[in-house]
């Protein structure tokens, strides 16, 4: 049987009652810091007022490292447009709106992925050069670092004990369950939606964007990505390098991929 929670997004995907996610034109999966949160004043207001005036035709999805809680309060000033779900802690826990319950069916997969922290933040007691985050949640822990060998070295035990490792922008480690992240969770959301993968674009701009760009979706690296996540999509097809940073890459994918929302 079918959760609730996501059956109400899938009967209502297209903006048409009854309608199937195949009918969208657009369904856009976006990273948050750098990437929807990018980009000048005027790039970030062009962005969303075509996503606010295309509603019944799209529907949004915050891909993000932080958690449920930051994510589902960026549409409360009435600038930044409100998503319709949220997957948040880069993979590891997705919540529907409006009321932003967690959605039982994915969450489930995840949870059956999941290890448990314990073992982890033993293995992780033997590299203390990696700080722990005083707030992070879903199922993962996380770390700052400065030193990549530090990293290098956390994440073969890391993976050696049964878990995913994940760095990026020089700066965040994750413990994540083995194959969790952004990019899986998100087709196991499009599958479930019944969403059409050629109308999806996925944008973002550090390497734990990477698995979103490893699922052959539409997908646009914006201007300001960092380095490594350059060079690791340098010969993925599906991958459009934008020249504007943030928004503004946004918008110039959807004219590249001619995935651009008809205004209702």
């Amino acid at each position: 049987m079918r959760h609730r929670n996501m059956d109400d997004i899938s009967d209502s995907v297209s903006g048409v009652p009854g309608a199937s996610g195949q009918d969208l034109q657009l369904f856009l999966a976006v990273d948050l810091d750098g990437t929807f949160l990018g980009g000048s004043d005027a790039e970030r207001a062009k962005l969303y007022d075509l996503i606010k005036a295309s509603r019944q035709q799209m529907k949004l999805a915050f891909v993000t490292g932080r958690d449920i809680a930051f994510a589902s309060r960026l549409g409360d000033d009435g600038f930044v447009p409100v998503p319709d779900l949220i997957i948040g802690d880069v993979g590891t826990s997705v919540a529907v709106g409006p009321h932003w319950k967690p959605e039982p069916t994915i969450e489930a997969w995840i949870e059956d992925q999941w290890p448990g922290p314990d073992m982890a933040a033993e293995i992780m007691t033997r590299h203390p050069k990696l700080k722990l985050q005083d707030v992070f949640a879903g199922r993962r822990l996380s770390y700052f670092y400065t030193n990549q060998n530090d990293v290098d070295a956390a994440a073969r035990d890391i993976e050696a004990a049964g878990y995913d490792a994940l760095s990026s922008a020089d700066l965040f480690f994750d413990v994540l369950p083995r194959g969790v992240g952004k990019g899986a969770t998100l087709l196991r959301v499009l599958d479930h939606l019944g969403v059409s993968h050629d109308r999806v674009l996925t944008a973002g701009d550090t390497m734990n964007d990477l698995s979103l760009f490893q699922t052959g979706l539409n997908s646009v690296a914006v201007g300001n990505a960092e380095p490594r996540l350059r060079k690791a999509i340098d010969g993925l097809s599906n991958v459009y390098l934008a020249g504007a940073e943030g928004c503004g890459g946004i918008f110039e994918a959807l004219e590249h991929y001619s995935l651009m929302p008809k205004s209702s």
